[in-house]
């Protein structure tokens, strides 16, 4: 028996693929990449926002070919699609045979026998799982990192975010046991870890009385193998002086800070349900820059929220170009049913959203491109992830400045030895070329 994966959406997606992967060949069934030769089809869908649900249909609908043309004898549309949609989605997609919800990963063994006996079945009833140290789990990144979450659900009632209603609740991990996973997959050979929750500067609050991500990493880095954490999704709101002091201490924290700030107006922010202001925002990056010499600040904004008028989108535009954010990932508002903001009024056309997003990355290109030649003549660490196929003697790679899969790679010239996962120290030439000026790092 044969089981083919699908993985659609963000990284806290791909985590939960990895527990229901592990708990698949936990049972004795073989994966497959090949979905022509799956006997089980799996389908991770994400339901963010509404590109993000027409891409899954159409995966789900793709999927469901290989039932005529392959061995597929059980469709299961799984993760956030599933949770939000449930009964509905099953009576409306006769392709799929199961819907499972975000917090039944636990039971894709159920889903796969009761489709396997011919029935069709949702399995997605609210449900506080979390998955710990101790879950068959297997990682389908690089071999040098991997993704840890940290905490599932959200607290926070963001206007035009159906997350709460998808993942539930916040809740968190436990110290101890983010620790000894982290143990086992450097023993592995995972050098760089990505911690990741819907907000990680929330995390620990509901265990521990208080936000403690700051507590928890003074206890990963202490992992002896690793070498590289980064944290993403870091909300303002809990972004401490305790934490700023850690992210500024320990070397091994990537000196990246990944704040959602979604506007910079603050009669928008509140239309938004956040809970910051512009200069609340501003006094945060200050600090950040101060206290964190070198800190890459990466953001995301929303353009067309209900309401946004031409000035309110004008103070946006003038915060980009004074804070000179080093990435900024630019979204034109998604109208997402069962959020506060769907039934507001004066929606914005989606012409005046797509004139808006362009500015803004046309105006964010530049400032890129002028932070990056800042940066020329310097060195960096550079974790090495592959070699150009074209020109042998370049290796590709990312420093610190760089996320897995968010903000693209760099070039390092004149290596002829390094292979994936090696950290090599390098010059930077220009842009995102680089040049080897020293040994790798030891393992």
């Amino acid at each position: 028996m044969k089981a083919g994966f699908i993985s659609l959406g963000c990284s806290k997606n791909l985590v939960d693929t990895e527990v229901m992967l592990g708990e698949l060949k936990a049972h004795g069934i073989e994966l497959t990449p090949d979905p022509a030769e799956a006997d089980i089809l799996i389908v991770n869908t994400c339901a963010f926002i509404q590109s993000a649900k027409e891409e899954s249909i159409t995966t789900v609908l793709n999927m469901a070919d290989y039932k005529e043309t392959g061995r597929c004898r059980s469709l299961i549309v799984a993760g956030c699609l599933g949770q939000r949609y449930k009964q509905e989605l099953l009576d409306e997609l006769p392709e799929a045979d199961a819907i499972l919800g975000t917090g039944a990963w636990g039971r894709i063994m159920e889903a796969v026998e009761e489709t396997l006996k011919g029935h069709r079945v949702v399995i997605a009833d609210e449900d506080d799982t979390l998955y710990d140290e101790n879950t068959p789990r297997i990682t389908t990144t690089p071999d040098y990192t991997a993704y840890v979450k940290i905490a599932e659900g959200c607290d926070n009632r963001c206007a035009f975010c159906a997350i709460p209603q998808i993942r539930g609740h916040y809740r968190s991990r436990r110290i101890e046991d983010i620790c000894k996973e982290i143990e086992k997959l450097t023993e592995k050979g995972v050098r760089e870890v990505v911690l990741i929750a819907q907000d990680s500067t929330m995390y620990g609050k509901d265990l521990y009385g208080k936000p403690s991500l700051a507590e928890l990493l003074r206890n990963v880095v202490k992992v002896p193998k690793l070498k590289w954490v980064r944290t993403l999704y870091l909300y303002p709101k809990f972004f401490t002086d305790e934490l700023i002091d850690v992210y500024a201490s320990e070397p091994k924290i990537c000196k990246y800070v990944d704040l959602p700030l979604q506007h910079a107006d603050n009669d928008l922010l509140r239309s938004m349900h956040r809970p910051d202001t512009q200069e609340e925002m501003v006094a945060l990056l200050d600090k950040l820059r101060k206290k964190i010499p070198g800190v890459t600040i990466r953001s995301t904004f929303i353009v067309g929220f209900p309401g946004e008028t031409e000035e309110q989108f004008q103070t946006l535009r003038k915060f980009l170009e004074e804070q000179r954010l080093d990435k900024v990932g630019v979204f034109t508002y998604s109208r997402e049913e069962d959020t506060p903001a769907y039934d507001m009024p004066n929606q914005v056309p989606e012409e005046v959203m797509q004139e808006r997003y362009h500015d803004l990355m046309s105006l964010q290109s530049k400032i890129s491109e002028e932070v990056n030649q800042s940066f020329e003549g310097k060195e960096l660490e550079v974790l090495v992830e592959g070699r150009d196929e074209e020109q042998p003697n370049i290796c590709v790679g990312r420093s610190y400045r760089e996320a897995p899969e968010v903000d693209g790679q760099v070039y390092v010239e004149n290596d002829q030895d390094s292979k994936p996962g090696d950290i090599i120290r390098v010059k930077v030439l220009q842009g995102f070329t680089y040049d080897v000026v020293g040994e790798k790092l030891p393992e």
